[in-house]
């Protein structure tokens, strides 16, 4: 029979996503992984298989609430404009706040992973389009209340802002100095008329 696993899964995996989210899938031992999760190797490889597992597991409960966060930022304004911008800017002012610059984990896992790994790139990319679905709902949101112009095209337009935020996301990861950020965004934000 076996046994019952003795820790709180979810918590474990909320730890170990944020020493991958830090480190990154690389730099991120066993060790490392294994202290923060409060667990030992065997119910690593239990629970998630290998670290790769584990990176995974990490990496799709992060798009899954990083999906929702932003679908909820969306929302909570009337006006898309004003939305997309107070999103904007919220994700500015919150990298500003930390000591240490750590990026989008799913852009960080972009970089780092996709390049060498087929299963990585595609759940990278899975989360890039679920983003420009949820900004062309919200885009289209504008086009029926008509504060957007009627000539936008939705989808091209939520992908451009997608590729915008990637680019921010990795810009920011270098401390740029906060105006060059603030006028970036104006410009994004002159696409959404």
């Amino acid at each position: 029979m076996a046994r019952p696993r003795e820790f709180d899964q979810d918590k474990a995996l909320d730890a170990a996503m944020h020493v991958f989210w830090e480190k990154g899938f690389e730099a991120a031992s066993l060790s490392d992984l294994t202290a923060k999760m409060g667990i030992q190797r065997p119910s690593l490889y239990s629970a998630f298989g290998d670290k790769k597992g584990l990176f995974e597991a990490a990496l799709r409960k992060y798009t899954s609430s990083h999906a929702l966060y932003i679908r909820g930022s969306l929302q909570k304004h009337a006006s898309v404009k004003a939305a997309f911008r107070n999103f904007f800017e919220d994700m500015v002012s919150q990298e500003y706040e930390k000591s240490l610059s750590t990026g989008c984990f799913c852009i960080n896992s972009m970089v780092e992973m996709a390049p060498h790994d087929e299963r990585f790139e595609l759940l990278t990319r899975e989360h890039q389009m679920y983003l420009s679905v949820i900004f062309q709902e919200t885009i289209e949101r504008g086009l029926r209340s008509g504060e957007l112009d009627a000539g936008i095209n939705a989808k091209n337009m939520a992908q451009t802002l997608v590729i915008s935020l990637i680019g921010l996301t990795v810009f920011l990861k270098s401390r740029p100095d906060k105006a060059v950020v603030d006028n970036f965004v104006n410009q994004i934000l002159t696409l959404i008329k």
